[in-house]
């Protein structure tokens, strides 16, 4: 059985999202989280390390954090076909998009928004002006992340696109609103939002 530990209107909802483009059967178990001045508590029945959201129980198995969850779901439904097997091609692209999110995109982002000086050569991400050109960039010479075929990523880098570019904190562009209508377009992404 697949439990999502789960918090609305937070990152877990991609993996909602992902789950329901599977077709898997799960279940998901709201917990409380601290707030973004730190106020709250930890919810004691939350098996995430730093009692946030999303982590998912597989058979008693604990995955957490985004990029990990979406890889261990591809792993095991490939039949689904969101993202290439170990020694297919495309297969390292999907792995380096799917960290691009908590590593890169989401800090850039963030330093951004918080006004934090980006120090060149010492932040491992790149600047949000960067990352944003390179984002566009790809999206213009492919469909989806991995080229031609909806994957785990576009579910990944693209909900997080079409969040921030929601909430203001990545500007519009043609080429990205035309990926996250594309993307949004999906049955999965409305069954995951009316959850």
């Amino acid at each position: 059985m697949l439990t999502l530990i789960h918090k609305p209107q937070t990152r877990s909802v991609s993996i909602v999202w992902l789950l329901e483009e599977i077709g898997a059967t799960y279940e998901t178990k709201v917990v409380t989280t601290r707030t973004a001045d730190g106020n709250g508590a930890v919810d004691p029945n939350n098996p995430h390390p730093h009692g946030k959201v999303p982590a998912l129980v597989h058979d008693g198995e604990v995955v957490f954090e985004s990029a990990a969850i979406a890889l261990y779901l591809v792993d095991l439904f490939p039949d689904a076909k969101l993202g290439p097997r170990i020694g297919e091609p495309k297969r390292g692209a999907l792995l380096s998009w799917l960290a691009y999110r908590p590593g890169v995109l989401e800090p850039a982002m963030m330093a951004r928004y918080l006004k934090v000086q980006h120090l060149q050569g010492t932040m491992g991400w790149a600047q949000a002006e960067e990352v944003e050109a390179l984002l566009n960039r790809h999206l213009v010479e492919n469909r989806y992340f991995l080229g031609d075929a909806f994957s785990a990523a576009d579910v990944m880098v693209g909900g997080a696109i079409q969040y921030m570019m929601m909430v203001k904190m990545m500007p519009e562009t043609p080429v990205f609103n035309e990926y996250v209508g594309r993307i949004t377009a999906r049955p999965a992404f409305a069954r995951a939002m009316g959850k």
